[in-house]
């Protein structure tokens, strides 16, 4: 399965580009819902959301749709990860289990001022929960400091199942480590003068990794910390175009999915 899709649906410069002008603000999920085939939702990192907003975003989308959501900042935006515990209670006590079938992983974005610390980070990861409700939850950690190149990180990460995002962004460093059952990029390096954000090329080469990735592979090219293979029969895929130019997302996650569907 191979998802590809923007970081959440309300955002006015995407109005005339990817909404139609008229398009009345209550259907801009159902709109963008049958654009992309999945949404990383950013509100939940600021904000509690509740049941009854989570079953919304269910009926509104197509069956097959998928959520991913960003886990609230006063779980990681912490100096000692290891005391999020009540965080993360609060937030899968949200409601979060409202949306089934079409729950995603659970995206955890550190600071960029956030170094590795490995004790801490076992004791993180300890704390998040393998399910919910019945449903099986998939997590996946961003990191963006240079300490977390660490042989020893990537060993946590495998023992945990967690995913390590892998980000295009000439801020932070790439990590293409496969730790986990999925591969999660956050490509974050749009141009505002292409018209799809990244370059045909560009768009052509993250496709050709995504299919290689989604067969159980891992790409020769890109440098990894611990070069240890990951192997499985097939893995789970999302490509999330966000940040960077940001009005050009929609546009750059619909070229990748003309790609993936040639």
């Amino acid at each position: 399965m191979i998802r590809v899709g923007i970081g959440g649906w309300t955002y006015e410069p995407w109005r005339g580009l990817f909404f139609p002008e008229k398009l009345p603000k209550t259907k801009e999920l159902f709109h963008a819902s049958r654009r992309v085939t999945s949404i990383e939702v950013n509100g939940t990192f600021y904000g509690t959301f509740n049941p009854k907003t989570f079953r919304k975003w269910f009926d509104e989308t197509p069956d097959d749709f998928i959520f991913s959501l960003k886990a609230p900042r006063f779980a990681v935006n912490r100096r000692v990860l290891g005391e999020a515990g009540p965080s993360i209670e609060k937030f899968f006590a949200s409601g979060v289990g409202e949306l089934k079938s079409k729950l995603g992983p659970i995206l955890w974005q550190l600071t960029p001022f956030k170094k590795y610390d490995a004790d801490d980070i076992e004791a993180f990861l300890s704390l998040l929960p393998k399910n919910i409700e019945g449903l099986k939850l998939r997590h996946v950690l961003e990191v963006r400091h240079e300490t977390f190149l660490s042989k020893d990180f990537i060993a946590q990460a495998r023992k945990a199942n967690v995913g390590i995002v892998l980000a295009d962004s000439p801020k932070y460093p790439l990590l293409a480590d496969l730790t986990s059952d999925l591969v999660y990029l956050r490509l974050q390096d749009a141009q505002a003068e292409i018209e799809t954000g990244y370059s045909a090329k560009s768009l052509d080469k993250w496709a050709a990794l995504a299919r290689l990735w989604a067969r159980g592979d891992e790409p020769e090219e890109l440098p990894l910390v611990a070069p240890k293979t990951h192997k499985l029969a097939s893995r789970d895929v999302f490509v999330y175009f966000i940040n960077g130019a940001k009005e050009r997302a929609p546009a750059a996650a619909e070229a990748m999915i003309r790609r993936l569907s040639e």
